[in-house]
Protein backbone atom coordinates (compact mmCIF):
# COMPACT_ATOMS: atom_id res chain seq x y z
CA UNK A 1 0.00 0.00 0.00
CA UNK A 2 1.98 3.27 -0.98
CA UNK A 3 1.65 6.45 1.51
CA UNK A 4 -1.52 8.11 0.17
CA UNK A 5 -3.40 5.27 0.20
CA UNK A 6 -2.73 4.55 3.98
CA UNK A 7 -2.64 8.31 4.64
CA UNK A 8 -6.90 8.37 3.43
CA UNK A 9 -7.31 5.35 5.74
CA UNK A 10 -5.81 6.51 8.32
CA UNK A 11 -7.86 9.86 8.18
CA UNK A 12 -11.30 7.72 7.51
CA UNK A 13 -10.30 5.82 10.84
CA UNK A 14 -9.53 8.78 12.89
CA UNK A 15 -12.72 10.19 11.53
CA UNK A 16 -14.96 7.53 12.64
CA UNK A 17 -13.34 6.65 15.71
CA UNK A 18 -13.65 10.32 17.30
CA UNK A 19 -16.96 10.25 15.87
CA UNK A 20 -17.97 7.25 17.75
CA UNK A 21 -16.66 8.16 21.21
CA UNK A 22 -16.91 11.70 21.48
CA UNK A 23 -20.11 11.84 19.18
CA UNK A 24 -19.32 14.40 16.78
CA UNK A 25 -16.03 13.54 14.58
CA UNK A 26 -13.91 16.52 12.64
CA UNK A 27 -14.71 17.88 9.51
CA UNK A 28 -11.79 17.54 8.28
CA UNK A 29 -8.76 14.95 8.74
CA UNK A 30 -5.19 15.89 7.35
CA UNK A 31 -2.69 13.02 7.82
CA UNK A 32 0.95 13.61 6.82
CA UNK A 33 3.60 10.80 7.36
CA UNK A 34 7.26 12.03 6.52
CA UNK A 35 10.36 10.20 7.96
CA UNK A 36 9.88 8.94 11.59
CA UNK A 37 6.74 11.10 11.99
CA UNK A 38 2.75 11.09 11.71
CA UNK A 39 1.16 13.88 11.99
CA UNK A 40 -2.71 14.30 12.06
CA UNK A 41 -4.62 17.09 12.29
CA UNK A 42 -7.66 17.72 12.77
CA UNK A 43 -10.56 20.82 11.86
CA UNK A 44 -13.62 21.91 13.52
CA UNK A 45 -13.63 19.06 16.29
CA UNK A 46 -16.16 20.41 19.22
CA UNK A 47 -18.76 17.84 20.65
CA UNK A 48 -22.32 19.57 21.61
CA UNK A 49 -21.26 19.57 24.91
CA UNK A 50 -17.74 20.33 24.58
CA UNK A 51 -19.33 23.59 22.72
CA UNK A 52 -21.54 24.66 25.90
CA UNK A 53 -18.37 24.21 28.37
CA UNK A 54 -16.14 26.22 25.88
CA UNK A 55 -18.90 29.20 25.71
CA UNK A 56 -19.03 28.81 29.77
CA UNK A 57 -15.00 29.26 30.04
CA UNK A 58 -14.92 25.70 31.69
CA UNK A 59 -12.04 24.63 29.24
CA UNK A 60 -10.49 22.98 31.66
CA UNK A 61 -13.21 20.42 32.13
CA UNK A 62 -13.14 19.56 28.51
CA UNK A 63 -9.16 19.17 28.87
CA UNK A 64 -9.54 16.86 31.22
CA UNK A 65 -12.07 14.76 29.98
CA UNK A 66 -10.61 14.53 26.74
CA UNK A 67 -6.95 13.67 28.17
CA UNK A 68 -9.06 10.51 30.10
CA UNK A 69 -11.01 9.96 26.61
CA UNK A 70 -7.05 9.94 24.74
CA UNK A 71 -5.61 7.32 27.26
CA UNK A 72 -8.15 4.97 26.52
CA UNK A 73 -7.91 5.44 22.82
CA UNK A 74 -4.60 5.56 22.21
CA UNK A 75 -3.96 1.80 22.26
CA UNK A 76 -6.30 0.91 19.70
CA UNK A 77 -5.18 3.85 17.62
CA UNK A 78 -1.66 2.27 17.56
CA UNK A 79 -2.56 -1.49 17.57
CA UNK A 80 -4.71 -0.06 14.28
CA UNK A 81 -2.45 1.29 12.54
CA UNK A 82 -0.07 -1.68 12.90
CA UNK A 83 -2.33 -4.20 11.80
CA UNK A 84 -3.82 -1.95 8.87
CA UNK A 85 -0.12 -0.19 7.65
CA UNK A 86 2.11 -1.93 9.15
CA UNK A 87 3.45 1.22 10.95
CA UNK A 88 4.53 0.92 14.78
CA UNK A 89 3.63 4.14 16.88
CA UNK A 90 6.23 4.20 19.55
CA UNK A 91 4.55 7.22 21.34
CA UNK A 92 1.30 9.24 20.33
CA UNK A 93 1.03 12.76 21.38
CA UNK A 94 -2.27 15.35 21.19
CA UNK A 95 -2.96 18.83 22.00
CA UNK A 96 -5.97 20.54 21.06
CA UNK A 97 -7.16 24.32 20.62
CA UNK A 98 -10.83 24.71 21.74
CA UNK A 99 -11.32 28.33 20.36
CA UNK A 100 -10.22 27.48 17.00
CA UNK A 101 -11.95 23.88 17.17
CA UNK A 102 -8.82 21.99 16.03
CA UNK A 103 -6.32 19.66 17.49
CA UNK A 104 -3.25 17.32 16.38
CA UNK A 105 -1.73 14.18 16.88
CA UNK A 106 1.83 13.49 16.56
CA UNK A 107 2.87 10.02 16.38
CA UNK A 108 7.02 8.96 16.42
CA UNK A 109 7.15 5.88 14.35
CA UNK A 110 9.63 3.23 15.39
CA UNK A 111 11.80 2.40 12.07
CA UNK A 112 14.61 0.24 11.87
CA UNK A 113 16.69 3.00 11.09
CA UNK A 114 17.23 5.40 14.17
CA UNK A 115 18.36 8.41 12.04
CA UNK A 116 14.96 8.26 9.77
CA UNK A 117 13.68 12.06 9.34
CA UNK A 118 17.40 13.70 9.90
CA UNK A 119 17.30 15.17 6.19
CA UNK A 120 14.24 16.63 7.21
CA UNK A 121 16.19 18.80 9.78
CA UNK A 122 17.42 21.46 7.34
CA UNK A 123 14.97 24.48 6.87
CA UNK A 124 15.69 28.42 6.35
CA UNK A 125 16.17 30.25 9.68
CA UNK A 126 16.36 26.88 12.06
CA UNK A 127 18.58 28.20 14.00
CA UNK A 128 16.61 31.24 14.92
CA UNK A 129 13.78 29.11 15.77
CA UNK A 130 15.90 26.89 18.20
CA UNK A 131 17.08 29.95 20.12
CA UNK A 132 13.37 31.20 20.23
CA UNK A 133 12.34 28.13 21.37
CA UNK A 134 15.37 27.71 24.12
CA UNK A 135 14.20 31.72 25.21
CA UNK A 136 10.71 30.47 25.87
CA UNK A 137 11.65 27.01 27.40
CA UNK A 138 13.99 28.93 29.76
CA UNK A 139 10.71 31.00 30.38
CA UNK A 140 8.63 28.20 31.61
CA UNK A 141 10.87 26.13 32.65
CA UNK A 142 14.84 26.01 31.72
CA UNK A 143 16.94 25.90 28.72
CA UNK A 144 16.54 22.25 26.80
CA UNK A 145 19.36 19.62 26.92
CA UNK A 146 18.43 19.38 23.11
CA UNK A 147 16.46 21.27 20.54
CA UNK A 148 16.12 19.61 17.04
CA UNK A 149 13.06 20.69 14.55
CA UNK A 150 12.00 18.85 11.93
CA UNK A 151 9.81 20.80 8.43
CA UNK A 152 7.51 18.03 7.80
CA UNK A 153 5.44 19.79 5.11
CA UNK A 154 4.35 23.26 3.73
CA UNK A 155 2.40 23.42 6.76
CA UNK A 156 3.60 21.81 9.80
CA UNK A 157 6.74 22.54 11.87
CA UNK A 158 7.92 20.18 14.46
CA UNK A 159 10.08 21.25 17.38
CA UNK A 160 11.72 18.35 19.79
CA UNK A 161 12.36 19.69 23.39
CA UNK A 162 14.40 16.96 25.68
CA UNK A 163 15.86 17.87 29.10
CA UNK A 164 13.22 20.25 30.37
CA UNK A 165 11.34 19.20 33.80
CA UNK A 166 12.85 21.33 36.34
CA UNK A 167 13.06 19.57 39.93
CA UNK A 168 9.85 20.66 41.62
CA UNK A 169 7.92 19.53 38.13
CA UNK A 170 9.12 16.16 38.95
CA UNK A 171 8.39 15.94 42.35
CA UNK A 172 4.53 16.75 41.53
CA UNK A 173 4.93 14.04 38.89
CA UNK A 174 6.29 11.33 41.29
CA UNK A 175 2.87 12.13 43.15
CA UNK A 176 0.76 11.77 40.98
CA UNK A 177 -0.47 15.85 39.54
CA UNK A 178 0.69 14.72 35.55
CA UNK A 179 -2.53 15.93 34.57
CA UNK A 180 -2.88 19.23 36.11
CA UNK A 181 0.95 19.87 35.35
CA UNK A 182 0.45 19.48 31.62
CA UNK A 183 -2.59 22.13 31.21
CA UNK A 184 -0.92 24.26 33.14
CA UNK A 185 2.38 24.36 31.97
CA UNK A 186 0.31 24.01 28.22
CA UNK A 187 -1.38 27.19 29.02
CA UNK A 188 1.88 29.27 30.12
CA UNK A 189 3.92 28.32 27.09
CA UNK A 190 0.82 29.34 24.53
CA UNK A 191 0.42 32.68 26.62
CA UNK A 192 4.26 32.71 26.21
CA UNK A 193 4.34 31.95 22.71
CA UNK A 194 1.88 35.00 21.59
CA UNK A 195 5.14 36.82 22.41
CA UNK A 196 7.23 34.99 20.99
CA UNK A 197 9.00 35.87 17.36
CA UNK A 198 8.51 32.36 15.08
CA UNK A 199 6.60 34.64 12.72
CA UNK A 200 8.48 36.96 11.94
CA UNK A 201 11.96 34.53 12.06
CA UNK A 202 9.61 32.56 9.29
CA UNK A 203 8.14 35.26 7.39
CA UNK A 204 4.45 33.30 8.02
CA UNK A 205 1.68 33.13 9.95
CA UNK A 206 1.23 30.56 12.56
CA UNK A 207 -2.35 29.22 13.01
CA UNK A 208 -1.89 26.78 15.06
CA UNK A 209 0.14 25.72 18.23
CA UNK A 210 -0.25 22.44 19.75
CA UNK A 211 2.22 21.25 22.44
CA UNK A 212 2.48 17.90 24.30
CA UNK A 213 5.39 15.68 27.13
CA UNK A 214 6.21 12.36 27.42
CA UNK A 215 6.91 13.12 31.39
CA UNK A 216 9.08 9.65 31.67
CA UNK A 217 11.38 10.77 28.92
CA UNK A 218 11.12 14.54 29.59
CA UNK A 219 10.57 15.08 25.99
CA UNK A 220 8.02 17.60 24.62
CA UNK A 221 6.81 18.49 21.34
CA UNK A 222 5.36 21.38 19.95
CA UNK A 223 3.63 21.67 16.34
CA UNK A 224 3.45 24.84 14.47
CA UNK A 225 0.75 25.01 11.97
CA UNK A 226 1.55 27.83 9.51
CA UNK A 227 -0.24 29.73 6.46
CA UNK A 228 0.95 28.32 3.69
Amino acid sequence: MDKRSIQSDMSSYIGKLLRDHFGKGPSSVFVSIEGKFLTIYLKDFLAPMERVLVGQRNDKKVEETRDLMMRELIPDIKATFRATSGIHVDHLYYDWSLSRRTGVLVGVITTDAPDEGEELISYEHKDAVHEEVEKLSQKAEKAPASIRSFLLNNRTLLIERNGILVAIEKEMISAGYEQPLKISKRRLEKRLLNHASFETILGTSIEDVFIDWDFDKDRSYMVLILKP
